[in-house]
């Protein structure tokens, strides 16, 4: 019988392989380029899919229905892995029973990071095996290996994708679903084992030193990694994305492809070096392979050729094996300039991110970044990260979810004469940000914070969080108070705002700075995608306009200069684009002219 093919995205291919082996538990945190893993997981209602409030909740998690038999996946992006860190380095401690495939999406080039790490080093920190997929269909059958691989081993297997694979698509096979095994056993208690306290875990670290060195030796044998003999003057190691690219280059040379990137094969790698005249390891970051294999007593060339930052791409690869001599001059197709960054069209201008049109979060920005230009704002990663960026300009710090109100707090003690305020996004606060408000009420702080709470966890694509009323699974379930839990963390002075309400959101950011002691200000107003929608345009009346330009100070794609001229100053008056336009009526409230109206109110008059 014809095998059936779909066309799948990497992320969409992991979702399909957890669900033909068996994976019965998945949990994640969003975060780009992994967040559509796990919507995906949720379409197969044969696996428990759920968005947990960090990464190191769901690796906990994870780590338990593994405990308890069940096959696990837990998926996250690269810089989630530095949470969930804490856990999966036990979890390779006490090991596992069910297989545990933790899936880690990393961001060559930065696209959507504020970093570049890779993640191949933590497989080697935490002693466990890593794997890597080069396309879709691995992506698929990789989920495969890494659940059999971790329950023959009893440890977790961390299966590294990057974005390329991530979000590139192609053809599947598709399989059936393997049987599922019925009902979960009674929990079987083995606390020599699965209690990581330093007494036992001193008896469980000389099983992995002797696993991981058994891992080494499976890997000369293992399918996944496999030699491709061609011709003999020019040997490639390497792994992942960037194997289709060297492929694509070096047509030609043999190649060592690695499925498991760690432990390395050291035979395999020994008998290409052996059967070629040069050795080659191409590589996406970090020298990982290069390193290890030069510890072998094995030459070959790596870092010296490629650069350790950005994506490996085609054209970068052709430019950086030219100016090594490893291709002539004129089989470079796409040449770039010393240390660029390919891009997909060139000729396309840049712009910045900008906030959408209707963005709740546009009145604390425009506040911020006009009328109290003297708060020194910390902020974190969301969507709120654009406050930093023109026109807004209005944030001096942004280093990871929660961070802010942690930072705050430290500009606290450091007794700095500014006003300063923490931003922080609501899915965000749920993630991270209560500990760290904690932290300041019982250290007796004076940190002032703004949750901007829109609803959702919006920049990675509109997921749940506990503050809201459903699940990943789509199920009704009890929505956390903000509120309520920021009384319950001790803070007395909490303040509440419609996010719509430009003066209300000044004032009440006033009073909080005012305040001697710790307070809070919830800035309420649902993300335009997943609230009640647009509720008409607004338009410019161009008669009372005087091109003063405080509505652009907004940075609302919607609006923009039109052609018509305000004599006086020779500037460039108002207009609103109807079609982006969603009503929430702030540039209305900015205007000091009052011109600006809803866009029937203005067609009447005209």
């Amino acid at each position: 019988m014809k095998q059936k093919k779909a066309l799948m995205s990497g992320n969409e291919a992991i979702a399909r392989g957890a669900y033909e082996y068996g994976v019965q538990v998945a949990t994640g945190y969003p975060g780009t380029p992994s967040s559509e893993i796990l919507e995906h997981v949720a379409k197969y209602e044969e696996i428990y899919a759920e968005w947990s409030v960090n990464e190191k909740v769901a690796m906990d998690a994870a780590i338990g229905a593994a405990y308890a038999g069940k096959r696990t996946m837990v998926a996250m992006k690269s810089v989630g892995m530095n949470v969930a860190a804490d856990s999966f380095f036990y979890a390779v401690y006490t090991g596992v029973r069910g297989g545990l495939v933790i899936v880690s999406a990393d961001d060559p080039g930065m696209f959507s990071s504020q970093n570049e790490q890779d993640n191949r080093q933590y497989g080697r920190f935490a002693k466990m095996p890593v794997l890597e997929p080069a396309d879709s269909q691995e992506m698929k059958d990789f989920m495969g290996v890494a659940l059999d691989l971790s329950e023959e081993w009893e440890t977790p297997v961390l299966l590294r994708t990057v974005m390329r694979i991530s979000h590139s698509a192609s053809p599947v096979e598709l399989g059936e679903r393997r049987p599922d095994p019925g009902p979960t056993p009674p929990f079987k208690r083995d606390p020599h084992r699965l209690v990581c306290t330093c007494v036992w875990a001193r008896d469980s670290h000389p099983v992995i030193e002797d696993r991981i060195r058994r891992l080494g030796a499976f890997a000369n044998t293992c399918p996944i990694n496999r030699l491709e003999w061609g011709d003999r003057d020019l040997g490639i190691v390497t792994s992942g994305a960037v194997y289709n690219y060297a492929r694509e280059i070096f047509p030609e040379a043999s190649f060592l492809k690695l499925g498991m990137s760690y432990p390395l094969p050291p035979a395999l790698i020994r008998e290409l070096a052996d059967g070629v005249a040069q050795l080659l390891v191409i590589e996406e970051l970090d020298p990982f392979f290069e390193e290890q294999i030069k510890a072998m007593g094995i030459d070959c060339r790596g870092k010296d050729v490629f650069p350790m930052v950005g994506e490996l791409t085609p054209a970068v690869i052709e430019k950086y094996a030219a100016e090594a001599g490893l291709l002539p001059p004129e089989a470079v197709k796409g040449a770039l300039p010393s240390g660029a960054r390919q891009i997909a069209v060139p000729e396309l201008p840049g712009r910045s991110p900008i906030l959408c049109p209707g963005c709740p979060h546009r009145s604390t920005f425009y506040t911020l970044g006009n009328k109290m230009k003297d708060v020194i704002v910390t902020g974190g990663i969301g969507c709120y990260n654009l406050g930093a960026l023109p026109p807004y300009n209005a944030t001096d710090t942004m280093g990871a979810m929660g961070a802010s109100i942690g930072v705050t707090h430290g500009l606290d003690i450091a007794d700095i004469p500014d006003r300063f305020l923490a931003v922080i996004g609501d899915s965000s606060f749920f993630h991270a940000g209560i500990p760290a408000l904690l932290n300041i009420v019982h250290n007796r702080g004076k940190g002032k914070v703004a949750i901007l709470d829109n609803r959702t966890t919006a920049m990675t694509g509109h997921q749940d969080h506990p503050g809201n009323d459903f699940t990943l699974m789509g199920e009704k379930t009890r929505p956390v108070d903000i509120e309520q839990l920021v009384r319950a963390c001790g803070v007395d002075q909490v303040y509440t705002v419609d996010a719509f309400d430009v003066k209300a959101v000044q004032q009440t950011y006033q009073e909080a700075l005012d305040y001697d002691g710790p307070a809070v200000v919830i800035v309420e107003g649902p993300c335009f995608f997943v609230g009640p929608g647009a509720s008409g345009a607004y338009a410019v009346d161009s008669d009372t306009c005087i091109a003063c330009g405080i509505c652009l100070r907004l940075g609302c794609p919607a609006i923009y200069r039109s052609e018509q001229i305000f004599e006086k100053t020779g500037k460039r008056k108002s207009a609103i684009d109807p079609v982006l336009c969603t009503g929430c009526d702030m540039c209305a409230q900015v205007c000091p002219q009052g011109a600006i109206h809803p866009i029937e109110d203005v067609e009447s008059e005209e």
